[in-house]
């Protein structure tokens, strides 16, 4: 069982910046393919960034060039670092693990607006 943990979601002005970060317990994150998703009222869970074990990273579209994702292997971390942030990236976002089983966070919540 494979816990993980998201700290660093908030209220932030358009413009601004946050960084997610999500803890993972165990001692296989190196070997996982990690991501963070968001879900906003009403709408379906959206994939926002991924990063693979070899550090390969893919993006939405309505994000890249703002977003950045990124991992530190050994603190089992994964970042999420979000800039020029607007109001439509309000969401729970969520910290996603796979190896062999998928795993997820509880979400975090973040606020944009004025």
């Amino acid at each position: 069982q494979v816990q993980l943990v998201e700290s660093g979601g908030g209220l932030v002005q358009p413009g601004g910046s946050l960084r997610l970060s999500c803890v993972a317990s165990g001692n296989d994150f190196r070997f996982a393919a990690m991501a963070w998703y968001r879900q906003a009222p009403g709408k379906q869970r959206e994939l926002v960034a991924a990063i693979g074990s070899s550090g390969t990273t893919n993006y939405a579209d309505s994000v890249k060039g703002r977003f950045t994702i990124s991992r530190d292997n050994a603190k089992n971390t994964v970042y999420l670092q979000m800039n020029s942030l607007k109001p439509e990236d309000t969401a729970v976002y969520y910290c996603h693990y796979r190896w062999a089983l998928d795993y997820w966070g509880q979400g975090t919540q973040v606020t944009v607006s004025s």
